[in-house]
């Protein structure tokens, strides 16, 4: 850790030898201060030329949350309280990615307002090559926390910012971005940068724990009651027993490097057979159990079966007398806990007419062998449905198995669908990998993001479902398989297929069915989405309501992220609520209220709507009759595009399309 506030004068006195001699002082900065100013210079860098900051559109800005969803949803309660700490400080909490992009920020109003003078805002790159040294950037390169304090950042525009960031590390050690606490450099404080990595520290742990689905994560630490804190060291265990990563706290734990770690087995390193782990997990569940390194020092663990694993562990464990099973398959929230057999897609109907039309569809083809591909934007609860239609189903008590196409690396993306035989390549697994089409065997195979799989593996998949049968890499044997496809697509299918891009044997073989879910700002059961959403958010606990002022915004906000940005928000909020109850305008995260701005834009389409017309338009042509259409739709709801829209039965894009064309 590099604790670096130094002397602002020395460091004012750096920047004058620098503009005078056009070299980095030696012996004057902090080391890794210098050494970035140096990495500054060799990237072209002016100090005190104005750089030109372009913000990112609303759309890239969206594809790069969507790419760091699980990044997001760990971080930002995490942030949330971190800001509730620092409150009134004149400071800010960013989240970026590991390429420095800031994806998140809260902080006070006034402090927000100056920063975005230097657009440090979401949708910005904060990397040391674009805006020189800085705490996200610098944290970056030097992979450890730091503090870049006033005159140390190398842009003259950014010397009145104080920023303490650290990086954070995903399940296998690779940078997956960083959080930044940033403020007024007058007003800086040691404390922050103690602050930022203990929540780091929280955030790395909860990624930890859901990043292995088939195996085991082990909780543990030499001391009993630090095992469920911030500084509780993790490991991941396979079926097999062979460790497959390691948090930092485990790597120090242990005097392994990850590197080495993953070369061992739990055997090796715990002193005990996996076998005895599963058999604690079995009659005690999650119980703590008395373990030795091969040192002889005792530890204490805390075993959690991944989330594919946790519905057998749970029948063994009997959680109450008579507690009934939970199909294999279904989601591992506890927080929304499984509908009864024949109602999750009921469950799914709130009101909104487009999506209890979609509901009844997948109702009609269940259990008859019908593929079905689901379209709608990022986030409208695409693997909601499809987990649903799962559910009610005849293969209910059957694995359900997910994979998101676009988050799999094209490298990997063959062996984790097919599978692998032992030794097919260099790091297979021993005994192979079953793969995911032969785990949903007997169950649902639920394709995300189909529109992104490689158009080699296309033509594979293409055969898998005509013929029945997989066939692992590196091997000759094919294995017979039964499973139900549903696919979700957030692209058009039919334009990558015109444009070569996805083939149109694999097309037609896969939208048997197709349904479409709306985005939220069309749905017409906004109230009760929030409704369901702040339920399953509290829990058992009293659920805050929602202020009149804050579900009027909910009314005009674009949604870009739709369902699940919802849920994001709603949970962010009930954190910043806590002890009141209800919900109002100060609890809402910054973004939010830019977004509304944005989406406010012209008013062209709301005059247009507001303007009257003849009550009878001469049909000179059809698209005069359908300007006349919208308008007469418009005025019915009294300018309500969204329900206009469903009405006319065409998107909120055309009808202002139609609009503005008139």
């Amino acid at each position: 850790m590099q604790e670096i506030f130094g002397d602002p004068g020395e460091a004012q006195r750096a920047h004058s030898a620098l503009r005078s001699a056009g070299d980095v002082p030696r012996g004057v900065l902090p080391p890794v201060i210098e050494t970035s100013w140096d990495r500054c210079l060799a990237h072209g860098l002016d100090m005190d030329r104005r750089q030109e900051i372009e913000l990112h559109a609303r759309d890239v800005l969206e594809v790069e949350r969507e790419r760091n969803a699980e990044l997001l949803r760990q971080a930002i309660p995490v942030m949330s309280m971190l800001h509730a700490q620092i409150a009134n400080s004149g400071s800010m909490v960013l989240l970026t990615d590991a390429c420095g992009f800031i994806l998140h920020a809260v902080g006070d109003p006034a402090f927000l307002d100056r920063a975005s003078k230097v657009a440090l805002s979401p949708g910005v790159e904060w990397s040391e090559r674009s805006k020189g040294t800085n705490a996200i950037g610098t944290a970056l390169v030097e992979r450890n926390p730091v503090i870049v304090h006033g005159p140390q950042h190398f842009l003259s525009a950014n010397h009145f910012l104080t920023c303490s960031a650290s990086p954070i590390f995903d399940s296998r050690g690779q940078p997956a971005g960083v959080l930044d606490v940033t403020g007024d450099w007058r007003g800086g404080s040691r404390h922050s940068l103690a602050l930022v990595s203990m929540s780091v520290q929280t955030i790395e742990n909860q990624m930890f724990a859901n990043a292995f689905p088939e195996g085991i994560v082990l909780r543990f630490h030499t001391h009993r009651e630090m095992v469920g804190t911030a500084f509780e060291a993790m490991v991941g265990i396979d079926p097999e027993g062979g460790l497959l990563s390691a948090n930092r706290s485990a790597c120090r734990l242990l005097g392994l490097k990850i590197e080495e770690l993953r070369t061992r087995s739990f055997a090796s390193v715990f002193n005990l057979p996996v076998k005895a782990l599963y058999d604690h997990l079995l009659l005690h569940g999650t119980e703590c159990i008395e373990m030795r390194l091969r040192s002889g020092a005792p530890v204490y663990g805390r075993p959690q079966p991944g989330c594919r694993n946790r519905t057998p562990v749970r029948i063994f464990a009997f959680d109450s007398p008579g507690e009934g099973r939970r199909p294999a398959g279904l989601s591992c929230d506890p927080s929304r806990g499984p509908a009864p057999a024949g109602h999750a897609l009921e469950r799914l109907c709130t009101g909104d007419l487009q999506v209890d039309a979609t509901v009844e569809k997948a109702r009609k083809v269940l259990g008859r062998d019908v593929p079905i591909l689901i379209q709608g934007e990022t986030g409208t609860g695409k693997e909601l449905l499809a987990n649903a239609i799962h559910a009610d189903g005849p293969r209910r008590g059957r694995p359900f198995v997910a994979v998101n196409c676009a988050a799999i690396p094209e490298g990997l993306i063959e062996s984790e669908l097919f599978g692998y035989e032992e030794g097919a390549f260099t790091g297979a697994k021993r005994r192979g990998y079953q793969g995911r089409i032969m785990q949903a065997n007997g169950g649902t195979l639920f394709l995300d993001e189909i529109g992104d799989m490689p158009p080699a593996l296309q033509a594979r998949l293409l055969r898998v479902l005509q013929e029945r049968v997989v066939t692992p890499l590196g091997s000759v044997k094919s294995h017979p398989v039964d499973v139900a496809i549903i696919c979700a697509t957030h692209r058009k299918l039919r334009d990558l297929v015109a444009r070569g891009q996805f083939r149109g044997d694999l097309y037609y073989r896969l939208n048997g069915l197709t349904v479409s879910l709306p985005p939220l700002r069309e749905r017409g059961d906004l109230e009760v989405l929030v409704t369901q959403l702040l339920q399953e958010t509290a829990g058992t606990d009293r659920k805050p309501e929602i202020d009149p002022e804050v579900m009027a915004l909910f009314r005009r906000h674009p949604w870009p992220g739709n369902v699940r940005q919802l849920a994001n928000l709603l949970r962010t909020a009930c954190i910043m609520a806590d002890g009141t109850c209800r919900i109002r305008r100060e609890h809402l995260p910054d973004d939010f209220f830019d977004e509304l701005a944005e989406a406010a834009g012209p008013a062209a389409p709301a005059v247009a709507a507001a303007r009257p017309e003849p009550a009878d338009l001469p049909p000179a042509d059809l698209d005069a009759l359908t300007l006349q259409a919208v308008r007469t739709a418009l005025r019915r709801h009294e300018g309500n595009v969204a329900a206009a829209a469903r009405e006319l039965g065409i998107s909120r894009t055309t009808l202002y399309r139609k609009l503005k064309a008139g």
